[in-house]
């Protein structure tokens, strides 16, 4: 129930009950306290067996843990009826980032292989055999030209 309160928060608070109540009436008020715990755990597990009695037969293996929403996403992900583990063991998400990385490389190699060789296009598309050229290039605005106005960043 109180899984992460530590050694020093324990001993706080039992310094706080001991000045609150006092010694004399601290023990009586522990018994109320779990009195009152023990009472609202009947009380729960009252609750869930009517619950699973008025669902009926068809309701038997129902979890009230799995109405969180966690853990019902959980469940339903680790079914294997959906396939999903299948689909997340084809995905190598290593060896796809390879190939994306060989791929922007060996664009590179080749745009400074065509741009040495003295052609002059001014389509990518032509020189790279019909190829888009991604790589960021900056554009350097001319000297009488004005940077574009963004109403939004003012």
């Amino acid at each position: 129930m109180f899984n992460d309160i530590g050694p020093l928060e324990l001993v706080t608070i039992i310094v706080l009950a001991v000045l609150v109540f006092g010694p004399d009436k601290l023990p009586k008020v522990i018994q109320d306290v779990m009195r009152t715990v023990r009472k609202i755990r009947e009380f729960s597990e009252s609750a869930k067996a009517d619950i699973r009695t008025e669902l009926g037969p068809e309701f038997k293996d129902f979890e009230f843990e799995d109405l969180n929403p966690k853990t019902f996403i959980r469940k339903q992900l680790d079914n294997d009826e959906l396939g999903l583990k299948e689909i997340r063991n084809g995905f190598d998400l290593k060896k796809e980032m390879a190939e994306v990385t060989d791929a922007v490389h060996s664009r590179d190699t080749d745009a400074s292989s065509s741009s040495s060789s003295g052609s002059s296009s001014s389509g990518s598309s032509s020189s790279d055999g019909g190829r888009i050229d991604m790589t960021k290039k900056p554009e350097e605005p001319g000297k009488d030209d004005r940077p574009p106005f963004d109403a939004d960043a003012t």
